[in-house]
């Protein structure tokens, strides 16, 4: 029977987060179960438990994690003071997102995939945070707008939609290895910035 570790309170969960990113990062959403992840953990079989109801809660708070850290991402870049280059900044969050996919697939997969949106239930603590970075790519959007590096023609909510489709896709090409190289990473990811930005009424 494998030892089982002291946690002080609060700090189990976020360890078993990790644990479970680590393992489906190695060996698949699959191989993930509660019982292995408590002997990774080195903790009672039970005590996954205490934090999860099932695997499903587990996968939600490993994508929470995912978009926690694209949202992190997302307000460094609106937030630097320090960048007044409109189109650098808008081209930095297009590498930064593609980066993250290629970076953390399994992740990326679990935030936007069918495992937890279509298979599974999504956890009312998911959905929020998924909203969140949503309006936050929306308020990236409209502040590229005001500046002249989107079109203005339509809504910032609809140009949101249309150019984070363009983006996610690319990204689920490059996962998957579908005509997408991963040594191409950085050209795909300036390309993606000509087309949305060369699309701007100035432009022509």
């Amino acid at each position: 029977m494998t030892a089982t570790k002291p946690y002080h309170h609060g700090e189990l969960r976020p360890a078993l987060v990790a644990a479970a990113n680590a393992i489906i990062r190695e060996s698949g959403i699959e191989k993930l179960s509660m019982r292995r992840l408590a002997d990774q953990v080195g903790v009672s079989r039970t005590a996954p438990y205490h934090h999860f109801k099932d695997k499903n809660a587990l996968l939600c708070a490993i994508a929470e994690m995912g978009f926690e850290e694209q949202n992190q991402m997302t307000r460094e870049i609106l937030d630097d003071p320090e960048d007044n280059n409109n189109e650098a900044v808008f081209a930095r969050w297009v590498r930064a997102y593609i980066r993250f996919a290629h970076e953390n697939p399994e992740t990326y997969d679990l935030m936007f995939g069918r495992e937890i949106w279509k298979g599974g239930t999504p956890t009312p603590s998911l959905q929020a945070i998924s909203k969140t970075s949503f309006r936050l790519w929306v308020d990236l959007v409209a502040k590229m707008q005001q500046r002249g590096v989107l079109p203005g023609s339509h809504s910032a909510l609809r140009t949101a939609q249309a150019s984070w489709a363009a983006l996610h896709g690319m990204a689920r090409l490059l996962i998957d290895g579908i005509y997408v190289q991963r040594e191409d990473l950085e050209e795909i990811a300036e390309t993606v910035v000509d087309l949305l930005t060369r699309t701007t009424p100035d432009s022509h």
